[in-house]
């Protein structure tokens, strides 16, 4: 029988064609995107939308009550949708530590607005998404509220099974795609995009009608999907998803919430965008971690894990659960790794006091990697074998810090869980 995290993962690798996925880890749940550590807020993607012609509903973003007040009497709206700013999902049901349930309300009192405001920016907003102690909120977004009258899911994406962009819809939107693929798989439509000669407008108006959209409201979802595709040219997208793609009953096609990812080979012209990365959210030793290239994302057990390779870093997560463990961290070095980057990856694993001992999966590997692993290990842990800290609780010991496995896996891992006296505390 399959495990938990065995299901999640084959469930991501599935999903990942379509759509950024959570990995369920313990009691945390682990964004594993296309892009390395590029996060951007809500109201950051919806402002590159508008800058590009996309039709999204009028907003402003405030950092203060004030702000937020003053927002809500500028926008002059029927009502108004104020959205607490955090890289999670499941907003509209956390709990802030000040009281205050729900990440996002709707009102049609500007002054409400500030006094909501004032209960969300500065304080923990606590979701599923997010650790136990919340998230800080530094911004909301203040909003026009707008109808939906009907829902439908667009998504452009590259996909390499025919080596170029692909739209992605349905007429059923609002809803996980993958529910839809599941139980109604007639109504997923796909487009092929030849990359050189982009999207025609032929495809835009099929993808327009098989999304249900007809009369003036078809030429508008057309235009829309245009715009949208040449937005994910523009910015070097790997991946835009608009969900909902609707319509009001005004008769407008609107783009109401979207997701974008980014291509991280395309830094290099795309700085204005990757300057808006935000890692106020980052923990310290994930921002230490991009810096060198490295994939760490911190856990809540007590076993490091030094892995080579998104897919083996999982199914070590997968190993640790099945025998009683808990991961500290998911930790992938990636390709093309470099010495420095695997001393880089060791001080990450011994500055993190939840590590009591560092697995590292022993799988064939080029010789440089293993020379870089134990070289560098050594050249780590040599000038702090005689040292003692006051906050230490053993002196750092080779032998009791890194067990390699010669054997299964599974079985040296399982000896690791159950003789307490080869655990130790890195603090």
């Amino acid at each position: 029988m399959a495990s938990p995290v065995a299901t999640q993962a084959g469930k991501l690798l599935r999903a990942l064609a379509l759509r950024p996925r959570f990995l369920a880890v313990g009691s945390q749940a682990v964004q594993l995107t296309s892009r390395r550590w590029l996060n951007l807020q809500e109201y950051q993607s919806k402002k590159l939308m508008s800058d590009n012609g996309v039709r999204v509903q009028r907003f402003f973003v405030a950092d203060t009550a004030n702000e937020a007040l003053e927002a809500a009497k500028r926008l002059n709206a029927k009502e108004i949708v104020l959205k607490a700013q955090i890289l999670a999902g499941g907003r509209g049901k956390g709990v802030f530590n000040s009281g205050l349930k729900g990440g996002v309300h709707l009102t049609k009192d500007p002054n409400v607005v500030g006094q909501l405001a004032k209960q969300m920016i500065g304080y923990n907003l606590a979701t599923k998404q997010t650790p136990k102690e919340g998230v800080k909120v530094n911004k909301v977004m203040v909003a026009e509220a707008l109808d939906i009258s009907r829902e439908t899911y667009l998504a452009i994406l590259m996909d390499r099974s025919c080596n170029g962009p692909v739209l992605v819809g349905s007429p059923q939107g609002g809803v996980d795609i993958e529910e839809v693929a599941a139980s109604n798989p007639e109504l997923i439509f796909k487009e092929q995009i030849d990359i050189f000669e982009g999207i025609k407008d032929s495809q835009a108006q099929r993808m327009a009608e098989n999304l249900g959209f007809v009369g003036p409201l078809k030429s508008q979802a057309a235009d829309q999907i245009t715009k949208l595709y040449n937005l994910f040219l523009k910015i070097d997208a790997t991946q835009v998803e608009v969900n909902p793609f609707g319509e009001t009953p005004e008769g407008q096609v609107v783009c109401f919430d979207a997701k974008i990812n980014f291509d991280d080979n395309a830094e290099f012209r795309q700085k204005d965008i990757f300057a808006m990365d935000d890692k106020s959210e980052n923990e310290p030793i994930e921002n230490e971690a991009a810096k060198y290239d490295l994939k760490y994302i911190g856990l809540d057990g007590n076993i490091a894990c030094f892995v080579n390779g998104a897919g083996l870093a999982m199914a070590t997560c997968d190993i640790i659960f099945l025998n009683g463990g808990k991961p500290a961290n998911f930790l992938d070095l990636g390709g093309g790794v470099k010495e420095a980057q695997v001393y880089q990856a060791f001080k990450l694993l011994t500055a993190d006091p939840k590590g009591r001992i560092i697995f590292l999966p022993e799988i064939p590997k080029p010789i440089e990697i293993c020379k870089y692993r134990e070289t560098q290990l050594l050249k780590l842990l040599e000038p702090q074998s005689t040292q003692r800290t006051d906050n230490c609780n053993k002196i750092l010991n080779f032998q009791h810090l890194l067990k390699l496995c010669a054997k299964n896996n599974r079985e040296s891992l399982k000896d690791e869980i159950y003789q307490d006296n080869h655990w130790i505390s890195l603090k």
